[in-house]
């Protein structure tokens, strides 16, 4: 394939997998952009665009047709988060994901991940707190390897809130959440909290 035509095709990938996720049809980048690639008849794994290709579409995708809705509907995720987060303080929550890095729409996932030593932990918080959730699994790349890290699935105001449970040690590592992944930024309360006032609230 010409180098033109195999940077036309990621970008048309990347769009694809864009309106995806924006319209609920992909959970996360890894799924999105195959999906968008099977049914983009794209069969060449060197044709599969960047997250950051993604979420600049997304971005984009966004701008144009949610205008000024998506910044709105973003701030309240992140104040939801943020309440979410100030609950859980013991677990040392960090936010990542869509809500974090500004491309969340309607449908988009908040994704917070806790650093403890026993997942048990976690668990009896949220029995002893009376908070229904469901149990989950979300694959990252560490090195060479992956591992698949447990998952607490709840129903937040705004939609699904992912608690993806780390190793207390993982707050050094960086992981990736897909084979074609880029490792995950993470912010601490306290740059959550930081992050809305700048916003104008929370």
């Amino acid at each position: 394939m010409k180098e033109s035509s195999s940077k036309h095709l990621r970008q048309l990938i990347a769009q694809h997998a864009a309106r995806m996720m924006a319209e609920g049809e992909g959970a996360d980048y890894a799924r999105a952009k195959r999906k968008a690639a099977r049914q983009l008849g794209a069969t060449d794994d060197r044709c599969l665009p960047s997250n950051a290709e993604v979420a600049q579409e997304l971005r984009l995708h966004h701008e144009i047709f949610h205008g000024d809705a998506q910044p709105q509907l973003l701030h309240q995720l992140r104040i939801e988060a943020l309440a979410v987060m100030k609950l859980l303080e013991s677990f040392n929550p960090h936010l990542a994901g869509g809500v974090l890095d500004g491309t969340a729409g309607r449908y988009a996932e908040t994704e917070i991940h806790l650093f403890v030593d026993s997942v048990k932990d976690v668990e009896l918080f949220l029995l002893n707190n009376n908070l229904p959730y469901r149990m989950d699994e979300k694959v990252y790349r560490f090195g060479n390897g992956k591992q698949r890290m447990p998952t607490f699935l709840l129903e937040g105001g705004g939609g699904t809130v992912r608690l993806i449970v780390f190793a207390t040690d993982d707050l050094r590592s960086t992981p990736k959440n897909s084979l074609h992944g880029s490792a995950p930024s993470r912010a601490s309360t306290a740059s959550v909290a930081a992050l809305l006032q700048l916003q104008g609230g929370g």
